[in-house]
């Protein structure tokens, strides 16, 4: 089960009412966290979730929208005696960005591990997670991301007792260790049948619509994207500035046919964004207008 909490929804500065854009998710105790705009740990207090456990934090970009917060993010991760290295995912740049941002939180109990992207598309395994990054095109360069839960295959008794594997060995190759008993070796590939569907978030702000969105959303059991703009007449503001309309993120997400999409990232003088979802669900009927602190507990598939 991956549980999951849009923070806040708003893009550009932070609201009265309305937390900057940030998601995170939690899995097997181990939280992640894309951006981290400015009032973001006072995002994760409200919504009842705890900055401890956050073991990765991505960044789309560098604006401050999106990476004003992190300094507070790691004096409060630090002063909860956390010592456990975290590991921070962002664009070309990233380590020289988050150590400028660190003049002001300079001494922490904790590592920071770099992984700074360098191609159109990454892929990376940590904490359980499958890290997907992909280019997209905003005035910056920036990436979306696809946060991936993977599920092995069921365990096959009938071919662990076929092939005489010892039982007190069936748990450890279920959970993808290599046996070697004496002359025998025995591989989880096995006893393990195929891989079973996983769960898959898309994440994706600050951009305009590209083909790679609808791609790496395919299938998605949520697809949260860019409602930069619900009125109509805004097209050409978010073709200026890079951004998406709520109608640009519908027509993505009928692409990719997402269980459900979450509209995010909106401007400051879109007061109501609900007053635009019926002409929104005429493209995708399963959009939903986001609000702060949504959250959600997505769970694998029966078979």
């Amino acid at each position: 089960m991956l549980d999951l909490c849009l923070l806040g929804t708003g893009g550009m500065m932070p609201l009265p009412k309305r937390w900057l854009t940030s998601l995170i998710t939690r899995y097997n105790g181990s939280s992640l966290l894309i951006d981290c705009g400015e009032g973001t740990q006072l995002a994760i207090k409200e919504s009842g979730w705890s900055v401890n456990p956050i073991d990765i934090i991505c960044f789309t970009h560098y604006h401050a929208d999106h990476i004003s917060g992190l300094p507070g993010l790691l004096l409060s991760m630090g002063n909860a005696d956390r010592t456990e290295p975290v590991t921070i995912i962002g664009p070309r740049g990233l380590e020289k960005v988050v150590n400028s941002l660190r003049v002001i939180a300079p001494e922490l109990p904790f590592q920071i591990n770099f992984i700074e992207l360098k191609d159109d598309i990454e892929t990376f395994n940590i904490c359980g997670y499958e890290i997907q990054a992909f280019k997209v095109m905003h005035n910056i360069l920036c990436y979306g991301y696809n946060v991936v839960i993977n599920r092995q295959g069921k365990f096959q008794v009938d071919k662990a007792e076929m092939i005489g594997i010892p039982r007190m060995y069936w748990n450890k190759l279920q959970k993808g260790e290599t046996i070697i008993d004496g002359e025998n070796t025995f591989t989880p590939d096995m006893v393990l049948g195929n891989a079973r569907r996983g769960i898959k978030v898309t994440y994706c702000t600050d951009t305009r619509p590209l083909p790679i969105i609808s791609q790496m959303a395919s299938e998605a059991d949520l697809f949260i994207c860019e409602g930069m703009y619900g009125e109509k007449d805004k097209i050409k503001k978010a073709k200026e500035y890079k951004h998406m309309t709520f109608y640009e993120a519908a027509h993505l997400a009928a692409e990719a046919r997402p269980k459900e999409m979450w509209l995010t990232h909106y401007s400051p003088s879109l007061v109501r964004p609900e007053e635009y979802m019926k002409d929104v669900r005429t493209i995708f009927p399963a959009s939903i207008a986001s609000k702060d602190g949504r959250t959600c507990s997505l769970v694998f598939d029966e078979e």
